[in-house]
């Protein structure tokens, strides 16, 4: 009996040591059916995600607490974005286009009205720049011009009218031309008139000149002295630059204004001088410390003849003393 028994008992526990795995065994089988019922109230066959119905197949409510964001960056607001038009109609409606922006429209470049020489020449501010421009006369200025350069054309003369009503300019630079000949009242009535540069023309006497002039520069033209008229710079008591080098003068032109610092003079056919030239010579205190640089090189006469001429100026003239 005893052994019959050992062998009941033996035989119940492996029966139920095998129940413990076949019960695991459905269990691992029938979890996933578990899970599967949660999507079985969807339809697969007609199922369609979009942003319109991404939160009703998604809960979003409590996404960000399964997660810790710590090490992420704090959320940044940014306020740069376009504000929303306050007129619904201004938004453009889904599926139309937005109307091809017109060309803007631009007026045509009309020149201005009396000033030609800003379409012949180069105006920038109050300068005006006409070198080698093929000009054949001064053109018409504009009223507020300070510059004007106007080298290297084929200007054959200066009229009366053609700085009228500048009073703001103070230079003209005439350089190399084909000028003959200038009206006499053409610089006159320039009232802010400082610089005058004519050198390289053909002229043959100087206009008056206006009593603001600093610099007159007539080089290189045919000017006797009978083309200067009588006392022509005595009242000019700016004057500091004088050059008429080049030109066919028999004399130094006297009287010279105090403010003189420059008398240029070379290669003319001066030949002889008088004493009271440069200086007074009945008052030998006078001194002349402006007048530094005089030349007279190139001309005929000899200096070393008038020892009484220069005792007024600080330096002797450049020229022939033998």
């Amino acid at each position: 009996m005893r052994p019959l028994a050992w062998v009941g008992i033996a035989s119940l526990c492996l029966g139920a040591a095998w129940a413990v795995p076949a019960q695991e065994g459905s269990r691992k089988v029938e979890k996933p059916k578990f899970e599967l019922a949660l999507y079985e109230n969807l339809d697969l066959d007609n199922y369609d995600l979009t942003l319109d119905s991404y939160g009703d197949v998604v809960d979003l409510s409590n996404y960000e607490e399964l997660y810790d964001y710590g090490d992420i960056a704090p959320k940044i607001e940014v306020g740069t974005l376009a504000p929303r038009p306050k007129d619904p109609e201004a938004l453009p409606k889904v599926g139309t286009t937005a109307p091809a922006p017109k060309p803007p429209t631009s007026s045509p470049v009309r020149p201005a009205q009396g000033l030609p020489s800003c379409l012949l020449c180069l105006c920038i501010g109050t300068s005006v720049y006409c070198d080698d421009a093929d000009l054949e006369r001064i053109p018409l200025l504009p009223p507020d011009t300070t510059y004007l350069y106007a080298r290297f054309n084929r200007i054959s003369a200066i009229r009366a009218g053609d700085f009228t009503g500048l009073k703001k300019l103070k230079r003209i630079d005439l350089t190399s031309n084909s000028i003959a000949w200038a009206d006499a009242d053409a610089f006159r009535l320039l009232p802010s008139l400082q610089e005058l540069i004519l050198p390289e023309n053909r002229l043959t006497a100087l206009p008056e000149l206006p009593r603001s002039i600093v610099r007159l520069d007539a080089r290189l033209n045919r000017i006797p002295s009978t083309g200067l008229q009588p006392e022509a710079f005595r009242d000019l008591k700016q004057l500091q630059f004088l050059h008429l080098s080049d030109n066919q003068l028999d004399y130094v032109p006297t009287p010279l204004p105090e403010s003189l610092r420059s008398l240029h003079l070379q290669n003319n056919n001066i030949q002889t001088m008088h004493k009271d030239t440069f200086c007074d010579s009945q008052d030998h205190s006078h001194i002349r410390r402006a007048l530094e640089d005089i030349r007279l090189d190139g001309n005929p006469i000899n200096l070393s003849l008038f020892p009484n001429a220069y005792f007024c100026l600080p330096r002797l003239p450049t020229g022939r003393f033998a």
